[in-house]
């Protein structure tokens, strides 16, 4: 989770951001270092509907680590951020996959 923090903090290190995290035990490790542009919420337990990050989580799961195993710890660092680079790279799928009806706003 540090690792994953970090990237996205220098990634867009001009915001302030905000993310919203379940409460899996990573999230709320006493090792967790929180980079100074970013600030988490934690959702209510058993609420996956207001977490659509799971959906890319499973999308990553099934296309890149389906019956996987690697030889080291970089190597599977390697894959995920490779994953995520590719997810970076297709804002219309990650719309399509995130873009849950009650999140969406009329101006």
């Amino acid at each position: 989770m540090n690792v994953f923090l970090q990237h996205v903090s220098q990634t867009f290190s001009d915001y302030f951001l905000v993310m919203q995290v379940d409460q899996a035990g990573w999230h709320r490790a006493k090792e967790l270092v929180l980079p100074e542009n970013i600030r988490l919420i934690k959702q209510p337990p058993y609420s996956p509907e207001t977490n659509p990050v799971e959906h890319i989580w499973d999308d990553i799961r099934e296309k890149h680590f389906h019956n996987r195993t690697f030889d080291s710890l970089d190597s599977l660092t390697e894959k995920l951020c490779n994953a995520l680079n590719d997810l970076e790279n297709d804002p219309k799928r990650i719309t399509s996959m995130t873009f849950f009806p009650h999140f969406r706003v009329v101006i």
